[in-house]
């Protein structure tokens, strides 16, 4: 059954995924800065562990890109399935092996999930760019991953926590036992 309910929740994590761009997209100043897609991967990560959110990380701006153009497949949808993989995966793992309790281990997953996606982002971009002819510096690499994120950076930083602890009051997840789905 545990199975069944992860495989549950990472199609509804991967919908999310999809289906976000498409809410924040109606704010023009700021809807990409939210990084919509971010969010369910993340949450995914926690909720369902690492391989699920490895999976819905890498699947999400891809299966978007080839349904709906956005984002542009080469080489921003290909760089984000890294990153976004990176996060999933990052968040699940470290959630898992961290040995402190509740509030502070979600805090330094995350923290540790952001920055692991954004390290794996920017060397992915290097060949990419490469490839695509297209400059890639520090400096567009700190712009775009650091300076047009904050908005989405305070979004994660402020709203995972604050769903994985309603999560967990409503019996859905034990954040005690690493996260794991009650059966």
């Amino acid at each position: 059954m545990k199975n069944t309910k992860h495989l549950v929740l990472t199609a509804l994590f991967l919908a999310l995924g999809i289906v976000l761009p498409f809410l924040t997209g109606q704010i023009p100043e700021i809807g990409s800065m939210l990084l919509p897609m971010h969010l369910p991967v993340l949450l995914c990560g926690f909720v369902c562990g690492w391989p699920y959110g490895l999976a819905v990380g890498f699947i999400t701006p891809l299966l978007r890109s080839l349904l709906f153009g956005m984002p542009p497949m080469f080489p921003k949808a290909v760089a984000m399935a890294f990153e976004l993989a990176g996060y999933g995966c990052l968040a699940g793992l470290l959630f898992r092996i961290l040995p402190l309790k509740n509030i502070f281990r979600i805090y330094l997953s995350l923290l540790g999930a952001m920055l692991g996606g954004r390290i794996i982002y920017g060397l992915v971009c290097i060949p990419l760019m490469g490839i695509a002819n297209v400059p890639y510096s520090f400096e567009i690499f700190f712009a775009s991953t650091v300076i047009e994120a904050l908005p989405g950076i305070i979004l994660q930083l402020i709203l995972i926590p604050i769903l994985l602890l309603a999560l967990q009051k409503a019996n859905l997840i034990d954040l005690s036992t690493k996260g794991n789905y009650h059966e």
